[in-house]
């Protein structure tokens, strides 16, 4: 069978077969006792890495994004974040839903990034008319905003702005590394004055589970506390842990590789009539392009590139996502712009 090119996600990577084996041969205990070495160490290496106090293992980005946002504000108090970030979009609400907190959704411009004006006057004034403004939340890179990498001293600016406020800054991190790598900085001083921040192993990392939370450790134990309450609390999970330290070891080449497959791919779309893709905003491994033309239309483009092999989705009407990742080659670019240029024509 020819392979499948799977552009959909990058959640959709396969361990490697280095990794099979580090999962195979990993060292067990419990993890709700801390007992899993495997896991203590994966949370001491993400924690060093990120130069942040401590860290903690857990199932998703969601969990993480969820268990950071229920430490930081209490119940009736609001969270700022962007009105196309992630958390506010597809993780079911649950910041409303379990933690009772409300968000303000601010305008995510296209770098991914949120007008320091409005992040200032969203800010509520201690009136029992208003809840009370607990925390600001950024997402880097920005999924919805082309996979924008958000600068250090953005960042830094936001975390003035949240100290300035007794604010806490958390950050979406999902793709973070892919942030740190487009930039070339280092990840500890990007996140230097954040005081949360999640990542996901399981996207560009390849590993086939988990996301990791770091910050303080008064913070980290109540995010522990949270995770147990969601259900997140499991036991001999070094299985996943394993996968996850050799991703975080091993991380730079692929998520190398991958940016320089999506400038290729970009500029491949960007010379086929009929679409159009904005160069300028290709930063990392999200390309997001559009269809100009009458001549098919965006559901059968669909169908048709899965028909011949190639993978992806419409987010919204004429606008389609491709990611590149671990298991995708130059080649199958390559072979997604022939049979792409071959079905618009």
């Amino acid at each position: 069978m020819n392979k499948i090119i799977d552009l959909r996600s990058d959640t959709v990577t396969q361990p490697t077969n280095e990794m099979r084996q580090v999962i195979a041969n990993a060292e067990l205990g419990d993890d709700v006792f801390q007992e899993d070495p495997t896991i203590n160490k994966l949370e001491n290496c993400a924690a060093k890495l990120l130069g942040k106090e401590a860290a903690l293992l857990v199932p998703s980005g969601t969990m993480g994004n969820l268990s950071s946002i229920l430490a930081h504000c209490e119940r009736g108090t609001v969270i700022i974040l962007g009105n196309k970030s992630h958390t506010f979009i597809y993780e079911a609400g649950g910041i409303s839903s379990f933690g009772g907190i409300h968000s303000r959704q601010l305008n995510n411009n296209d770098d991914g990034t949120i007008d320091l004006h409005l992040i200032k006057s969203a800010i509520r004034d201690d009136n029992v008319h208003f809840p009370i403004t607990s925390a600001i939340s950024l997402e880097n890179t920005h999924n919805m905003c082309y996979g924008a990498p958000l600068s250090i001293e953005y960042i830094n600016s936001v975390a003035f702005i949240a100290k300035e406020n007794g604010l806490k800054l958390h950050i979406d991190g999902a793709r973070i590394f892919n942030a740190t790598t487009s930039l070339n900085v280092d990840i500890k001083e990007m996140v230097k004055n954040v005081d949360s921040i999640t990542f996901c192993m399981s996207k560009g990392l390849a590993a086939p589970i988990g996301s990791m939370v770091c910050g303080s450790n008064k913070f980290i134990n109540k995010v522990r506390r949270n995770r147990k309450a969601l259900g997140g609390g499991m036991r001999q999970a070094g299985i996943i842990a394993a996968a996850g330290l050799m991703a975080i070891n091993t991380l730079n080449p692929q998520i190398i590789e991958d940016h320089k497959n999506a400038q290729i791919l970009a500029r491949g779309i960007s010379q086929i009539n009929g679409l159009s893709v904005q160069l300028n905003n290709i930063k990392t491994n999200i390309i997001y392009f559009e269809l100009d033309t009458t001549k098919i239309s965006s559901k059968k483009l669909v169908a048709e590139m899965e028909r011949v092999g190639v993978k992806f989705f419409e987010t919204s009407p004429n606008r389609f996502r491709l990611v590149t990742h671990y298991g995708i080659t130059e080649k199958d670019i390559q072979l997604t712009l022939t049979r792409l240029n071959s079905i618009i024509m």
